[in-house]
Order: C-alpha cells, then structure tokens, then sequence
C-alpha cells in the first residue's frame, strides 16, 4: 500500500500536463488578451489551479497530521 501511495506522489509531480480552469468568459478574455500578444491567460490559469489547489493540500495536511499523531489503543 505505501508502494502505492509513493507511486501517485511520485507520478503526479513528475507528471506534466497544462491543464485549463476557465469558466467561459474568463476563457474569452484570456483568449483575447493572447491574440493581442498579451501573457494574462497563463497567469490566470495559474491562479485559478492555485486556488483550487489550497483546500485539497489543507485538508490533506490535516488528515496526515491527524493520522500520524492519533492514540493508538492497546487492549
């Protein structure tokens, strides 16, 4: 199992995909801004991760924390 766990952790930040998270209007203005010759669209798809990011990593973090300090009771 913490083969496994390893594996993901080790792929996933190795791994290197662009991904896109625009809503639609986001999506034009960004899209826009490039054509004029602009670099907004990357900036905002890089705060948009970013953001999403955040509560996954804090919640992560305390669930982590939480398991490797909990009370282990022996009967």
């Amino acid at each position: 199992m913490k083969k496994l766990v390893v594996f993901f952790i080790v792929m996933f930040l190795f791994l290197n995909i662009d991904l896109v998270a625009q809503c639609p209007m986001c999506k034009m203005a960004a899209e826009s801004n490039l054509k004029n010759g602009g670099t907004a669209g990357k900036g905002l798809n890089a705060g948009i991760l970013y953001m999403l990011l955040t509560p996954y990593l804090l919640v992560g973090g305390l669930a982590f924390w939480w398991f490797k300090n909990r009370k282990k009771v022996i009967e």
